[in-house]
């Protein structure tokens, strides 16, 4: 990860603030122990299902907590940032006053489990697809800013374990400038939205309207607002030949679910996978993997095909990005199709059942002295 990618972040909520966000009953067993007296405690953190290490924004939230309110806390990390934690297995211990833990728990449960969640998503995608380039596009799907953080360190932590484990390229980069430094870059990324299509009443015109605007950035191009994949986008390389030919043109296929890229129905479909990637279709296949594979949208073949016309017209240079639901299970399937996709912009690695998500905090000791509901004696440090 790059220096940048561990600038110190924003505190927040700072500690005055922790009681309007904590669940009432911790704030009410804080005042308990205000009155009765505190004791040393040490949590431990778990969560029920496999996932990939990323506690960074929760550790140093608490951490900065503890200095904000003065007392003395322990962080016993179990595994580093980036590593696989099997389900059950304490991420880490935390020591420290009751008093001052006790209404923490909530937010640090939210900073923690969506954030590991969400890198062994992105981690798969990556491992999977380890010749491809991803950008982090998930920005408008975050419930808030705050997730939109804890979204984009957590891609960035599964891509540096891909990169790590397969040689990935893993992530690239991502949409917004906040939370670009994840990546190690100083700006978000990206160039046009359907909008700017619909504003200039053609895909070529967008086209001109920001290389003009933009005339130093990579060109990458949106060619399925007027349901012509092909023939916008042969249009498009021919326009700016000498961007086509240095590799710095992109087009970009966000084809919708309910239809096929322009030349293709499920004949023509099988035909190409048939052409590039038999072995993807034999065998048993369900609904979903087959419309990854030879369905609407954009589909496996679908990034063939438009592979098989761009060469044919003499544009090898131009790079192809996919978006549209590229989530694990896609990525999966584009892996085994051989799709010869460059880049990949998605925002479906965010958790798709948050009941996975949930960690969980259970307290082991008090004062030194082993205690913990019955059923959760696995947690107790060996």
């Amino acid at each position: 990860m790059s220096e940048n990618s561990k600038r110190p972040l924003a505190v927040h909520p700072a500690a005055a603030a922790i009681g309007d966000w904590t669940d009432t009953y911790f704030r009410r067993t804080k005042e308990t122990v205000g009155k009765f007296g505190d004791k040393k405690v040490t949590y431990a953190i778990f969560m029920r299902r496999p996932v990939v290490c990323a506690p960074r924004l929760a550790v140093e939230w608490l951490q900065a907590v503890a200095r904000e309110r003065g007392f003395d806390l322990d962080i016993q990390l179990n595994f580093p940032e980036g590593k696989w934690v099997g389900a059950g297995e304490p991420i880490l211990y935390i020591t420290g006053s009751f008093y001052h833990l006790v209404d923490t728990e909530t937010i640090l449960l939210q900073k923690l489990g969506p954030a590991c969640v969400a890198a062994y998503n992105a981690f798969t995608m990556c491992a999977d697809l380890p010749k491809v380039a991803f950008l982090a596009m998930d920005a408008r799907h975050c419930a808030g800013t705050d997730m939109a953080e804890v979204m984009a360190y957590a891609a960035s932590v599964g891509s540096d374990r891909a990169k790590r484990k397969v040689g990935a390229k893993g992530f690239v980069g991502n949409a917004t400038d906040a939370t670009a430094h994840f990546f190690g870059q100083a700006k978000g990324m990206g160039t046009m939205p359907h909008a700017l299509i619909g504003y200039a009443g053609s895909t070529v015109r967008a086209a001109e309207m920001f290389h003009d605007t933009f005339p130093d950035l990579p060109l990458t191009v949106l060619v399925d607002y007027f349901g012509r994949e092909i023939t916008d986008g042969l249009e498009v390389c021919r326009r700016f030949p000498d961007l086509a030919a240095q590799g710095k043109l992109a087009l970009r296929l966000d084809t919708p679910g309910g239809r096929f890229v322009e030349g293709l129905d499920p004949p023509g479909s099988y035909a190409v996978l048939e052409r590039h990637a038999p072995h993807s279709i034999r065998g048993y296949r369900d609904e979903t993997q087959l419309r990854y594979l030879i369905g609407t949208g954009v589909s496996a073949a679908a990034i063939h095909y438009v592979r098989e016309r761009l060469d044919d017209a003499g544009f090898p240079a131009v790079k192809i990005v996919a978006s549209s639901g590229f989530g694990p299970a896609k990525c999966r399937l584009m892996a085994e199709a051989n799709a010869p996709v460059d880049v990949v912009g998605t925002g479906s690695y965010l958790p798709e059942r948050w009941t996975e998500t949930y960690a969980t905090a259970d307290i082991i000791e008090y004062d030194g002295e082993k205690r913990v509901k019955v059923g959760r004696e696995f947690l107790f440090r060996r």
